[in-house]
């Protein structure tokens, strides 16, 4: 991720933050959408959950710009989803859901700069989260 990509994700949270609620709550209802058999996972007041998953988001986003910061936190995070059931294969599923739910969020203000610049930091942190979770992904052969 470039400074610049780091610079137009925060500034786009910014313009999220205020609407948290309402970004979370389509957040679940779509993932639930592609995703029913995640459903399971989750307690059926999603009040909590859903306060959990924008401070979450609040913090990495924060921490872009020193991403060892905020590696233990997504490290934990991580095993702990393993524990509640969560596979690899969760993984494209919530980034898309969340790509969808910024773009819904943002509206206008959702170019193709910012989704590129979104799509960057979610493969990353997927990524290592992913890494921590089920152990280094096999190299390619030279």
């Amino acid at each position: 991720m470039t400074p610049e990509q780091i610079a137009l994700i925060q500034q786009s949270f910014a313009k999220v933050a205020p609407i948290s609620e309402q970004a979370a709550v389509l957040f679940y209802d779509r993932l639930f959408e592609v995703a029913p058999s995640v459903r399971a996972m989750f307690p059926e007041d999603m009040t909590e959950q859903r306060k959990k998953l924008m401070g979450m988001l609040a913090a990495v986003v924060g921490g872009l710009s020193n991403l060892d910061s905020i590696l233990p936190a997504a490290s934990a995070l991580a095993k702990r989803h393993v524990a509640y059931g969560a596979v690899a294969e969760h993984y494209p599923v919530v980034g898309a859901t969340l790509l969808w739910t910024l773009e819904k969020g943002l509206g206008e203000a959702w170019t193709p700069e910012l989704a590129k610049a979104w799509t960057d930091a979610y493969g990353v942190l997927s990524g290592y989260m992913m890494s921590e979770a089920y152990g280094a992904q096999p190299q390619a052969a030279e």
